[in-house]
């Protein structure tokens, strides 16, 4: 399916009686690419996880494509075409590199897999390895490309270079910039590494205590010191 629109509108959600979202709305047109910065502890997943419908949702509505998936399960909503690569990997560990992507066709033939060994090579590598013998840039790698086999219209990300050494952030961000450049996915990426997530998007809201605080284009974030030590911290930028 092709890239899809998101709209969000007053959306308020958390987890039991918390509530940590408040009153967020904002539009991704269709194969754009939004950054969703922010100090720690903002809201930042729990907003990649209400899209994803994996937590408490208490108002508004969350439009995918024009369609409103707000009371959708999550598996859902998975069909509907969203994806998420969660912060935690969340690879199934006594499984191979290969079983792994396995369970992310879905109803596309297994020789889609050549897709992932085509994007990250190092997983055809690895590929009779097992879950826990990778390493974290693996594991990252590994599902990141689970999930993009499922050809996601919208693609989550939160915080994918966490962790892991330079080269390779570098590389994951590269794959990352392909897989939107191709207009095939609408992409959000949370992300620590201001640069990188500046790099990467046309668009960046900022979060703060569960609200929006800023929204804007990254050339506009980038070239104001003042608007990037205020909401992201000071240093931030190089």
């Amino acid at each position: 399916m092709p890239a899809a629109s998101l709209d969000v509108r007053n959306l308020s959600a958390g987890y039991g009686p918390t509530v940590v979202l408040e009153d967020v709305s904002f539009s991704v047109p269709s194969g754009a690419r939004l950054s969703i910065l922010g100090s720690n502890g903002m809201g930042k997943t729990t907003l990649l996880s209400t899209l994803m419908g994996l937590n408490r949702r208490y108002g508004g509505d969350i439009l995918v494509g024009g369609k409103n998936v707000s009371s959708l399960k999550s598996s859902e909503r998975a069909r509907q075409g969203i994806g998420l690569v969660p912060q935690t990997r969340d690879i199934f560990r006594s499984l191979t590199v290969e079983e792994n992507l396995i369970v992310g066709v879905k109803d596309r033939p297994r020789s889609v897999i050549q897709e992932a060994y085509d994007m990250f090579p190092r997983l055809h590598e690895r590929r009779s390895n097992l879950g826990w013998q990778l390493s974290g840039g693996e594991q990252q790698m590994l599902s990141t490309a689970r999930t993009i086999l499922g050809r996601p219209s919208l693609l989550l990300l939160d915080e994918p270079l966490e962790g892991l050494a330079p080269v390779i952030c570098e590389e994951l961000m590269a794959a990352f910039t392909r897989l939107a450049s191709s207009g095939e996915m609408t992409v959000l990426l949370v992300e620590q590494r201001l640069e990188s997530a500046l790099d990467f998007a046309d668009s960046v809201l900022i979060l703060e205590r569960g609200r929006i605080a800023w929204q804007g284009t990254s050339e506009t974030l980038r070239s104001d010191h003042g608007l990037v030590e205020r909401y992201i911290g000071v240093g931030a930028l190089h």
